[in-house]
């Protein structure tokens, strides 16, 4: 079924609407979906590298505001719509543990969450049911998010198709460790 779904979704991406296509992906995928928008940023640059700034912008702003739905369902529909979709993904019996810690944390949440291949969705989410503020939770999901898409961006830009593979199999490892050295550095200092 997800092979599907990812082969209709770089359909989408030679599509003439692909720029609506991407944001709908991009808002969707920050709440619910479980394609990540890279799947057609990626096809959409390699086929017009002058527009990957603002392909990386439009996915930018959709994430954002669809991570601002999923903190709504948080804030507002978790035991509706939130408890379920987190459930579906497996992240429903540790929620009670999370919701205690999770505040103390959110800013690293949310910036890991953004960056790395983690399902961005959870965090949305989780950021609404925890009372995270809003502020700290846009502003941090702005810097995440932007920081993902415009990485892809340059490369893609910069690179074109020899760097295709190592960002589909690959990014989100390097990104992954990037924020385990970050958070592990801050934790050093603040321990030391």
């Amino acid at each position: 079924m997800l092979q599907s779904l990812y082969d209709r979704t770089i359909r989408l991406a030679e599509h003439p609407n692909a720029m609506w296509a991407l944001a709908v992906v991009a808002f969707l995928e920050s709440s619910v979906f479980p394609i990540p928008p890279d799947v057609l940023m990626i096809p959409m640059i390699l086929a017009r590298p002058s527009k990957a700034w603002l392909i990386a912008l439009v996915a930018l702003v959709a994430s954002v505001l669809g991570g601002m739905l999923g903190y709504a369902i948080g804030a507002f529909f978790y035991e509706s719509i939130g408890q379920p979709v987190l459930a579906a993904m497996g992240k429903g019996a540790a929620m009670e543990e999370f919701n205690t810690r999770f505040n103390d944390f959110g800013f690293w949440a949310v910036l890991t969450a953004g960056v790395t291949p983690f399902p961005y969705k959870v965090i949305t989410i989780m950021s609404g049911w925890t009372g995270m503020p809003l502020g700290t939770f846009v502003a941090t999901s702005i810097l995440a998010r932007a920081l993902r898409f415009f990485v892809v961006a340059g490369l893609l830009w910069g690179f074109g198709e020899s760097i295709r593979d190592f960002i589909e199999k690959r990014l989100g490892l390097m990104f992954t460790l990037f924020m385990i050295l970050l958070i592990g550095g801050f934790v050093l200092v603040r321990y030391l």
